[in-house]
């Protein structure tokens, strides 16, 4: 196996046990960091060090990483635009997070005849989020049994 000390620095190509004696007498341990080559590579170290490292890249990795969530925002058929305004901040706020935003228009019994008024309301939700920030949509306009729905995400 291939031996790396401490410094890393390699030793060259040795026998398991000369290696796991060497790292024996400088008081550390013979740790494998990979198998998948010919042949497979050891390190000489602290091996309780070594997982903390590897725990403390884990953890970097993690807090880079944001997940994707999808965030909803219902508009009424009587919603005024002051309303909208505010909810269009809302959807300002979540799509700088990072996350995707459904926006929902719930119709019920009779509002379900005016389609095109449902339309003009979330035409201005989007004008006025747009203004606010890019966005882009993800799924159009979706007319759905009980109104619309569409998703939308930062460009």
């Amino acid at each position: 196996m291939r031996v790396i000390d401490e410094t890393g620095a390699q030793l060259g190509v040795k026998n398991i046990f000369e290696a796991i004696d060497l790292a024996k007498s400088k008081g550390l341990d013979l740790i494998q960091v990979t198998e998948k080559v010919e042949p497979p590579v050891c390190r000489i170290a602290d091996y309780g060090k070594y997982l903390y490292s590897l725990q403390k890249k884990e953890r970097k990795i993690k807090v880079k990483t944001h997940i994707s969530k999808l965030k909803e925002i219902q508009l009424g058929f009587n919603t005024s635009p002051h309303d909208i305004e505010v909810k269009a901040k809302q959807a300002e706020k979540f799509l700088k997070e990072g996350d995707k935003v459904k926006l929902q228009m719930v119709l019920r019994g009779r509002e379900k005849a005016m389609g095109e008024f449902a339309k003009k309301k979330i035409s201005f939700f989007l004008e006025t989020a747009d203004k606010l920030l890019p966005i882009k949509t993800e799924r159009e306009l979706k007319r759905e049994p009980k109104g619309f729905t569409m998703i939308i995400s930062k460009k």
